[in-house]
């Protein structure tokens, strides 16, 4: 061997690596500048859907035959009444647009009919296209949904009956003070402010105002510690994992449904991670620094205050499954502080994503990591326009109509303006959640990897508590309810009423609320969603006290005084009141 090339070789290796990265560079700063004139969605994705769809529907003239029929017998419902119209469908029950009786007056009724007959053909189109990839049916079947949403009856003044009756009530007044609105949100979205009914909602004043303390500080996480109100506690303290794709006080909203005030109130000693807002100098931060730096810090810091107790770990969405992974990992470690793991709509198995899958796959990724690298993160803006996407009845037009057309301001709540306060999402972590957890789905095949070393859901002992949510459209219920099929321990399932953050915030007293419960034992046969539901109990009311119950029941029957607040072993063992410095952080 000629050993005198080696370091020729070594330099036209790192050349050939630096060229490579420079092209790659180029095409990164190219979708980047193509995503700010798509809102983030993929060009390439989208026509490599539209034209799966279309050869295939090309191909079929079954299909097209059946879409043919489908036409000619809604025109002869449409035109075959003896007024010239059939009579109008009641609206779908998930869809208000039409639902004001105003609606069923002529002409109205015949445009609303005609605008859902329409709806059900491109539907019909959309769907059961064969040979079209299941993955481009939906997608195009969503693109569908956008364009006919945009160009509803509802959304335009000369269509909507509400909107002329409100306009002939005030003599054009309404359509003035929506031009007004309409100015302000422009401003308010081209300077980056929240609106002036968000800013009513401040944390630390009106909402995130249990009382406690941050007892420990790194860069990705402060700790807070909440002060105890009774005078004897569990002896089990509480950690509180939540997503840091939002702010952590959605579980501490105001005093009457903020869950972290219920957990004190009944005589715990509640922990909750508030994560750090990154920005371009955190793009580097990967999947593993936030459960090193966040679930991990967290456990050693309670274990420094409450030492030797066991700890009761609860996560929210994306938190949830952060924490699932650490705890598996604990147990490849043999690491046994968990007394429990509780789950908020959080999902562990990424086959059945819902909607959001819409927005992945390969191209959209690559797309989605283009616009990451520029920036250094994935701003909250591009993050709420795909949830806003999903349910754009209701967040864009439904909004829309209110605000622009019937001048009016919804009446803003703590939820909502918590909504505003959005986050960043790292390049390399987010990168690496797409990839590893939602294309690859390792975690839920014993592949995702931490030190190394592949983990198993199945080797965590503590019992679990599971909560999903009926509409949830980002960690859907059946998703969540895999964890059954993957953890080898006893479950307890909750399936509560209302979405994937209106189901977690479900105080006692919360009017129309309530949930099925069952628990699953480790020796237990496996059975499906749907027999799981036909199964449950269905109960009234919040979940709040079941899981309260179920802690209870896991915990050690004597209370303890409470521990004091901070680490014992440090100067300063109060960094900051809650709520802490990096929830503000814009």
């Amino acid at each position: 061997m000629d050993t005198r090339r080696k370091p020729e070789s070594a330099t036209h290796d790192a050349d050939a690596a630096h060229a490579q990265s420079a092209f790659r560079s180029l095409d990164h700063a190219k979708d980047a500048w193509i995503g700010h004139a798509t809102g983030g969605l993929s060009p390439a994705a989208l026509t490599l859907a539209l034209s799966d769809w279309l050869i295939h529907m090309f191909a079929a003239p079954g299909k097209q035959l059946e879409l043919v029929s489908l036409a000619a017998r809604q025109a002869r419902e449409l035109l075959g009444s003896p007024y010239g119209v059939a009579t109008p469908e009641a609206p779908l029950p998930e869809d208000s647009r039409f639902r004001s009786p105003a609606w069923q007056a002529m002409p109205f009724c015949y445009w609303q009919q005609a605008f859902r007959l329409t709806e059900q053909w491109w539907c019909a189109a959309t769907h059961e296209v064969p040979g079209t990839t299941r993955h481009h049916e939906d997608v195009v079947s969503f693109t569908a949904r956008q364009w006919l949403d945009l160009f509803s009856p509802n959304n335009f003044a000369l269509t909507n009956p509400e909107v002329l009756q409100r306009t002939a009530e005030t003599f054009g007044a309404n359509l003035v003070q929506g031009a007004c609105n309409a100015l302000q949100d422009a401003w308010r979205a081209a300077s980056g402010q929240p609106s002036a009914q968000a800013q009513q909602f401040k944390p630390g004043v009106e909402v995130a105002v249990t009382p406690g303390a941050v007892v420990f500080r790194n860069h990705l996480i402060e700790l807070i510690q909440y002060r105890p109100s009774t005078p004897k506690v569990a002896a089990e303290p509480v950690l509180i994992v939540p997503a840091w794709i939002m702010k952590y006080y959605i579980l501490d909203l105001s005093p009457n449904n903020s869950l972290v005030r219920y957990l004190v109130d009944q005589g715990y000693t509640v922990f909750c991670i508030s994560w750090r807002n990154p920005d371009e100098q955190d793009r580097d931060l990967g999947f593993d620094d936030y459960r090193r730096l966040g679930v991990m810090a967290a456990l050693d810091a309670i274990s420094r205050i409450v030492p030797e107790a066991k700890i009761h770990a609860a996560g929210y969405c994306l938190g949830g499954t952060l924490l699932s992974i650490a705890a598996a990992a604990m147990a490849n470690d043999h690491d046994e502080r968990l007394a429990s793991v509780t789950l908020f709509a959080a999902q562990t198995d990424f086959t059945e994503p819902g909607e959001l899958q819409l927005f992945i796959d390969e191209s959209q990724v690559y797309f989605l990591e283009s616009m990451m690298w520029q920036r250094g993160y994935l701003g909250g803006d591009q993050m709420g326009g795909s949830f806003q996407l999903l349910r754009s009845n209701d967040l864009i037009w439904s909004r829309a109509v209110h605000n622009y057309l019937l001048g009016e301001r919804a009446p803003m709540n703590d939820l909502t303006a918590w909504n505003e306060d959005s986050t960043r999402m790292p390049f390399r972590m987010h990168s690496q959640y797409l990839r590893e957890l939602f294309l690859n789905n390792d975690l839920a095949c014993a592949r995702y990897r931490v030190d190394g070393r592949p983990i198993a859901l199945r080797n965590i002992s503590a019992p679990m508590f599971v909560v999903g949510t009926e509409r949830d459209h980002i960690a859907p219920w059946r998703s969540v309810y895999k964890i059954h099929h993957l953890a080898d321990t006893d479950i307890t399932f909750v399936l509560t009423s209302g979405g994937h953050n209106a189901g977690i915030v479900s105080e006692p007293g919360h009017a129309n609320r309530h949930f099925r419960i069952m628990s699953t034992a480790e020796a237990d046969l496996s059975v499906g969603p749907d027999e799981w539901v036909a199964a449950a109990d269905l109960q009234e009311g919040s979940w709040w006290p079941a899981w309260e119950a179920w802690l209870d029941a896991h915990s050690q029957e004597a209370h303890v005084a409470p521990p004091r607040i901070g680490l014992s072993d440090v100067q300063n063992p109060i960094l900051a009141e809650a709520p802490g410095d990096y929830v503000l952080q814009k």
